[in-house]
């Protein structure tokens, strides 16, 4: 019970009228890659309304990192939910919201005094953010990156700079952002090894910013992934996170790392900062946080939360559900779950290390703990990307009873339940093996 098995013909009879049914309804903004209905789920696995089952290699677009319904969190949400469901953290207090606050400053890179502020989605943390980093600095400007995601509120679709469909039609944004690019070693902007590239991928904001239409004493903070998420799966050198927080000390700038998808033991660690021993001054956390249940967080150095009462606030940010699923999540992750993502994802990535020497269409493999990408390319010698085959890498593996979404213009990632079993890592690899082979790779 613990593989994938298909039944019917995708989609079956039932999802296929439920399939019918929604897009009479529901809004056409959503993205579907393929025609997955769900009717249950547990660990790994995903049942459908057929009785078709998969491999969940998304986790629910990395969200569900306990697993689907992990007994351990289905039982505090069950006994919470007799006690308290909720009395709205921003005119009240209830103690399980204060234990989360003091376990997440005590867990943040860094060290220090931190102060925490709760949401309920990715897009309201950084929104809460860039307020904050505007109040406390006095000033109103933002550095971003190229292959950004940040979500899709104004404030925050003012940094996202991952598609073009997510801003067209939503101008103008929140002014004030500008982008630069990301240290994408594979794909070198500046065609220098990647400790040169990374350093300067940083440095433009001193040697072309700074010196031409960014005054460094307008710039509230630099909003950076510490691995790019929508981008790509993009894992940078140590050396460009160095370098922002160098420049950002030189110039009173904040840092903001958005570790939406990233953080809460994704990449085997508990924050993909640690990796780097990099030390934001903001941030922001959901998506894992607390196991599929809504809640966000910006965890913030103590100094730097300096706004009044009143000045942010959230009705239901800091539900006393989703806080107990959050402290159980992080009981898991520190007991067996890191454990577990570090070697299922040391095993993966080292299954699909050779994979751009096997497959010709594999540009580059990378990746940390249980969050991989895989860029798939028309050449390797030019790097063309190849998004029509990533595309139907994607339709073919659910097919076979693998979920696997995109990332970036051509890149596959692959972000399972952090409960992911080796046999079940292996499975899903054989897979998306055979399937680039079927594709001509």
């Amino acid at each position: 019970m613990s593989l994938p098995k298909i039944r019917t013909a995708l989609p079956g009879p039932v999802a296929a009228s439920i399939v019918a049914r929604d897009h009479a309804v529901l809004s056409p903004s959503y993205t579907r890659d393929y025609p997955l209905v769900v009717a249950h789920a547990e660990g790994a696995l995903i049942t459908d309304v057929d009785g078709n089952r998969f491999l969940d290699m998304n986790a629910g677009i990395a969200v569900a990192s306990t697993g689907h319904c992990h007994p351990r969190v289905v039982e505090a949400i069950r006994e919470q939910s007799a006690r308290l469901i909720h009395m709205s953290g921003t005119d009240f207090y209830y103690e399980n919201m204060v234990a989360l606050a003091e376990k997440l400053a005590a867990l943040a890179p860094g060290g220090g005094p931190r102060r925490v502020f709760f949401g309920n989605s990715g897009t309201e943390a950084i929104e809460a953010a860039m307020k904050l980093a505007k109040y406390h600095t006095g000033r109103d400007k933002f550095i971003a990156f190229f292959g950004a995601f940040h979500g899709r509120t104004q404030g925050a679709l003012s940094l996202t700079s991952s598609k073009a469909v997510q801003r067209r039609g939503f101008g103008p944004l929140v002014p004030g952002v500008t982008h630069i690019p990301y240290a994408n070693c594979y794909r070198c902007a500046y065609g220098k090894q990647p400790d040169t590239c990374s350093v300067e991928c940083a440095r433009v904001i001193e040697d072309q910013l700074i010196k031409t239409i960014l005054p460094a004493d307008e710039v509230a903070a630099i909003v950076v992934e510490p691995v790019q998420g929508e981008g790509g799966y993009v894992v940078p050198p140590k050396k460009f996170l160095d370098e922002l927080t160098a420049i950002a000390r030189r110039h009173g700038m904040l840092l903001i790392a958005d570790e939406v998808q990233s953080g809460m033991g994704r990449t085997g660690r508990m924050f993909a900062s640690e990796h780097f021993d990099f030390a934001p001054d903001i941030l922001a956390l959901a998506k894992g946080i607390a196991s599929g249940l809504p809640l966000s967080a910006i965890v913030t150095r103590a100094e730097a939360m300096t706004w009044p009462p009143g000045a942010h606030a959230s009705t239901f940010g800091g539900n006393p559900i989703a806080i107990r699923s959050a402290l159980t999540t992080i009981a898991l992750l520190e007991t067996e779950l890191l454990a577990n993502a570090q070697s299922v994802g040391a095993h993966m990535l080292d299954s699909i290390r050779d994979w751009p020497r096997r497959f010709r269409c594999v540009g580059d493999t990378r990746g940390l703990g249980l969050m991989i990408g895989i860029e798939l390319v028309k050449d390797q010698a030019t790097k063309e990307r190849a998004p029509e085959l990533r595309n139907e890498v994607v339709r073919r593996m659910f097919e076979k009873g693998v979920l696997i979404l995109g990332a970036g213009a051509n890149s596959i990632r692959l972000c399972p339940p952090l409960v992911l079993t080796r046999e079940q890592a292996d499975f899903a690899l054989a897979a998306l093996a055979e399937t680039l082979v079927e594709l001509g790779g």
